[in-house]
C-alpha cells in the first residue's frame, strides 16, 4: 500500500512531468493501492486559501474528482494517528506531514514523496 504525500497527490492530477520515474512507475503499477491521508485535503485548502497555490474549481471539489479519477482512497485522519503524529520526534515540524507519517507507520505504508526528511523516521519507508 503507498501512500501519496500532498505535493505527490498534487503533482499526480496536474503536472505529472513533476513526479519522478520511480513514483510514476509505482502509481501505474499499483493503481488500487494507493491512498491519500485526509490531512492532504487540509493542508491543499490552506494552500489555496493563502493564494500559495491555484486550482481550477473549489479545493472540495477539485480534491473530490481527483480521488475519484485516479480511484485513490483516503485514510482520516483519527486519535491514534493525531496521537501519534504529536508524538513522533520533531524531525520535520511541519504538522500536515508528521500527520501523513504517522498515518504510514500506522498502516504499515510507503509513503511517495520528494521530501527527504520523511525517511529520517525510524521505520517509515519512502519512495521517490
Amino acid at each position: 500500500m503507498y501512500l501519496l504525500d500532498t505535493c505527490t497527490f498534487m503533482w499526480l492530477v496536474a503536472d505529472q512531468k513533476r513526479l519522478s520515474k520511480k513514483a510514476i512507475q509505482l502509481i501505474m503499477k499499483h493503481p488500487q493501492s494507493l491512498f491519500i491521508s485526509s490531512i492532504t485535503a487540509f493542508e491543499i485548502t490552506i494552500k489555496h486559501n493563502k493564494k500559495r497555490i491555484v486550482l481550477p474549481e473549489k479545493p472540495e471539489r477539485w480534491i473530490s474528482e481527483a480521488l475519484e479519477f485516479h480511484n485513490i482512497k483516503e485514510i482520516p485522519l483519527d486519535t491514534k494517528i493525531a496521537t501519534v503524529s504529536a508524538s513522533l520526534p520533531f524531525i520535520h515540524n511541519d504538522p500536515c506531514d508528521r500527520s501523513i507519517i504517522a498515518t504510514a507507520k500506522l498502516n504499515d505504508m510507503t509513503i511517495i514523496t520528494c521530501d527527504s526528511v520523511f525517511s529520517k523516521y525510524h521505520g517509515v519507508n519512502v519512495i521517490w
